[in-house]
């Protein structure tokens, strides 16, 4: 117990890292995601084609590849013309990474709306955007909200990646304290704080979820 107490605080030090990127990816990532849905829904073949290519892509490959590629292939790629700090590194690849994944969700969301709603709101001589806005949008986000939870909690685990890029997050501080003292408790410590969060946003997305039913 003496031990647990006397890293717990070094540990803790690494949340600013870990809450961080959480953070910033899901403030990037969700309108990001949003912009993508529409744009795949457009006229326009080719933006069709880019953006699903895009999400083929970034669906397709592991996300701890996508932020390797990022952080060390892209200074060797331009001789060293582009480089990014570890946490920008980061950020850029998990909001790239994660709106990718909200494009389908938000897509499959848009699709569920019934055609005659937008026609409905044509004859009342409502324009597109404001059709969107004001009636698509807050039911997509009814109906995508459990999915949307589920990339939350997913997003809450994968800002342990960040460790191999050496991001001084929580798991990269346990790490240091498990191999100088030979000893699995910095890891359990972890494993109960990201426990602690993904559980804390599973209640927050139910809680949503049952506030949005009350309103609706």
């Amino acid at each position: 117990m003496n031990y647990i107490i006397s890293i717990l605080p070094d540990i803790l030090s690494g949340l600013n890292i870990t809450i961080g990127l959480f953070i910033f990816t899901l403030i990037g990532a969700t309108p990001l995601g949003v912009l993508m849905a529409i744009g795949m829904r457009s006229q326009f073949v080719i933006l069709r084609w880019l953006l699903n290519a895009y999400v083929w892509i970034i669906r397709g490959t592991p996300l701890m590849l996508q932020l390797m590629f990022v952080y060390f292939g892209l200074p060797i790629a331009t001789n060293n013309e582009l480089v990014f700090p570890k946490m920008t590194a980061a950020v850029v690849v998990f909001i790239l990474n994660y709106a990718g994944y909200l494009a389908e969700i938000f897509r499959g969301g848009i699709q569920a709306i019934p055609q005659g709603q937008y026609d409905a709101a044509q004859v009342l001589g409502i324009s597109r955007g404001q059709t969107f806005r004001k009636i698509v949008l807050p039911q997509v986000f009814k109906i995508v909200l459990p999915s949307f939870g589920n990339e939350v909690i997913n997003l809450i685990k994968d800002t342990s990646l960040g460790y191999v890029i050496s991001l001084v997050d929580i798991l990269y501080i346990a790490q240091g304290h498990a191999v100088a003292d030979v000893t699995l408790l910095p890891y359990v410590i972890v494993a109960v704080l990201y426990l602690f969060f993904t559980a804390l946003a599973t209640l927050i997305v139910k809680k949503i979820e049952a506030n949005y039913r009350e309103w609706q």
